[in-house]
């Protein structure tokens, strides 16, 4: 490693234009990585599209699943390389909104369909996000339709119903079976646990403010419409036997007893906290439960809640990723986390008439320009083992990890759209509230990730295309300044075929990795030179000195002339122990040492480079001169 490292320094010094390819033409793939960065593999499902990936650090493909179905929308990796994965259900659906899926896909490492299960129909439809549980079960978000002789019969605020239909939030277990089949074994409706203050005939009337543990039916947010929950996200906690739910349009996190049967969930006794189903903690928003003002409103249509868990700094509180949709100073996204406030029996502690706590936010990450990091839907986060954050801006597939000080340490965009992979420097299409490349969330599982042990993970190229190999400037002519930056790309040789960890700073390197291993090395360097059209700087005719041990310098592999296979031949020395006629030869630049600078002092000379130029030759024996001036090859031939 450190004597790739060392030649990419020399690179970085000799190259006419050092540095990578300009960012300015980079559209999707791997960015940036710093040391700082969490080692592991990125795993996502791109939203418009039906395949779902793990990445390694640098943006190459370690492992595929397929699916016939578009994501729908959450993914997660479960043992033996299997996954869990929503999915959406296509056509017209009876109950639509954003989100919606309808079906979840158990798939094994080798792509086979493990097992399916839909709910999806004129009653019920799920949407966004699934949970594995310990059992293997799984937990699914679902909406429910309610007409509007029921809302109103309920206590909702007619002039609040204008899609004439209302459709709460429910949550169920599914404990699956054979192939397509599954048993509701459990579930919580959110139907179960109102209050209002609108319509004193109905017996859920009374004070909202007295009742933090249910839910206003007329409080919509300032968005009246059907999809009045959109529950986005739910999480499991199986020390507390508690889930986690997000629920982006009252602005809030829920959290609610697990431990219950279904008959105690839909009530208010029964479970480990003796509340049955409804809330045992909520916060985000008092607004929500007339506890609070405007000015007390921390989310603004937040995604992605979840406990942080065991072995990562922060374990056992929560974080999510708030997408500052409308959020007072200008739309602007961060990810925030919270410490729930409870009593020594774990109970979670407000004070009657007061807003649940905390008071304010544990941490928080925003850009260094807020406004610049903003995704208006969709969205995750994810706190790793070493303290850093993983941050996903779901609506541009935009993937970012910062450190607890607020650094950005890597950086990737999502490469995949409707119709597959993107080509590099393609802009991708969208609308201004999210692109083509959307992703609901990433997730990072660490090198010694269990879920991973003995599975193949060798890397291979990156998603996105590279139609044009070797052409950097997308000039459609590679020649002297693709060269520049395939220079300061080029890593040397591998230690292992494909490499383990390449050394280019972005995916732009990808332009000069012909073999696609992941690297840009010497077996890269021939179907570069072959695919070479820009125009040579005349070369002098260089006629071979007369007599051994004489030789051109320059010609290390002894034809005669002075042309592009001396490069590689220089490379082949240096890095495939390849045979020359006077290793004395390999010095073009005359400077004492054989190494790359002179792959790259003949390249310069002969293609025309912006950086020093090569002496003239001496007496029509070489291109540059030996300090005694004599071009004699030692016995035996070492390097000076």
């Amino acid at each position: 490693m450190a004597r790739l490292l060392f030649l990419i320094g020399i690179f970085c010094l000799l190259a006419p234009n050092p540095g990578y390819a300009d960012l300015g033409d980079q559209t999707v793939g791997w960015y940036q990585r710093q040391p700082a960065s969490f080692p592991g593999y990125n795993f996502f499902a791109p939203g418009r599209d039906t395949t779902t990936y793990l990445v390694d650090a640098f943006g190459r493909v370690v492992h595929s699943w397929p699916s016939e179905y578009n994501a729908g929308n959450a993914a997660y990796l479960l043992a033996a390389g299997e996954i869990l994965r929503a999915a959406r259900i296509p056509g017209p659906l009876p109950i639509l909104a954003g989100g919606a899926g309808g079906r979840v896909e158990k798939i094994a490492w080798d792509g086979t369909l493990l097992w399916s299960f839909e709910y999806s129909s004129t009653q019920v439809q799920h949407h966004h996000d699934v949970e594995m549980l310990p059992s293997g079960n799984v937990l699914m978000i679902a909406w429910e339709l309610k007409s509007a002789a029921e809302a109103i019969a309920a206590g909702r605020d007619p002039a609040s119903l204008p899609d004439n239909e209302l459709w709460p939030d429910h949550i169920i277990e599914i404990e699956p079976s054979g192939l397509t089949g599954g048993t509701i074994v459990w579930e919580w409706h959110a139907w179960d646990h109102l209050i209002q203050d609108f319509d004193g005939a109905q017996g859920n009337f009374g004070v909202v403010a007295d009742h933090p543990e249910l839910i206003d039916l007329n409080y919509d947010g300032g968005a009246a419409n059907a999809d009045w929950t959109h529950f986005n996200g739910v999480d499991y906690n199986a020390e507390l036997d508690q889930i986690l739910i997000s629920v982006p349009t009252f602005a809030e996190v829920w959290v609610i007893d697990h431990s219950t049967t279904s008959a105690e969930a839909a009530g208010s006794t029964g479970g480990n906290s003796g509340r049955g189903g409804d809330l045992l903690y909520r916060w985000g928003n008092p607004r929500a439960y007339d506890s609070g003002t405007t000015a007390d409103q921390v989310f603004f249509f937040q995604h992605c809640a979840e406990w942080i868990p065991s072995g990562s700094p922060g374990a056992g509180n929560i974080i999510c990723f708030n997408n500052g949709v409308n959020r007072p100073g200008g739309n602007a996204s961060s990810a925030d986390e919270l410490v729930p406030p409870v009593d020594a029996s774990g109970n979670y502690v407000i004070t009657p008439g007061n807003a649940f706590g905390p008071a304010a936010l544990e941490w928080t990450y925003m850009a260094p320009v807020p406004t610049d990091f903003f995704g208006r839907i969709l969205g995750g986060v994810q706190r790793l083992a070493n303290g850093n954050t993983l941050l996903c801006d779901g609506a541009h597939g935009l993937f970012i990890e910062v450190t607890d000080g607020g650094s950005e340490v890597w950086r990737y965009v999502n490469p995949v759209g409707p119709a597959g992979a993107y080509v590099q420097g393609q802009t991708v299409p969208g609308n201004p509230n999210s692109g083509e490349n959307n992703v609901f969330r990433v997730l990072r599982y660490g090198l010694d990730a269990p879920q991973l042990a003995g599975l193949d993970l060798t890397p291979t190229a990156p998603i996105e295309l590279y139609p044009t190999l070797g052409d950097f400037d997308s000039s459609s002519s590679i020649n002297s300044g693709d060269f520049d930056c395939f220079s300061a790309v080029f890593t040397g040789p591998c230690a292992s075929d494909p490499c383990s960890e390449p050394i280019f700073e972005s995916a732009m390197g990808n332009y000069g990795d012909f073999d696609g291993d992941g690297d840009v090395d010497c077996d890269d360097w021939g179907q570069f030179a072959g695919v070479w059209n820009g125009p040579p700087t005349p070369v002098p005719d260089f006629a071979p000195c007369i007599g051994e041990p004489q030789f051109i310098r320059g010609d290390p592999n002894a034809d005669g002339t002075v042309n592009l296979a001396d490069a590689i031949t220089v490379l082949g020395y240096l890095f495939t122990s390849q045979v020359v006629g006077c290793i004395v030869s390999v010095d073009a630049n005359d400077d004492g040492a054989a190494d790359i600078s002179d792959a790259i002092t003949l390249l310069e000379f002969l293609f025309g480079g912006s950086g020093g130029q090569v002496p003239p030759p001496f007496p029509g024996c070489g291109l540059d001169p030996t300090p005694g001036g004599s071009l004699a090859c030692e016995t035996p031939p070492v390097c000076p």
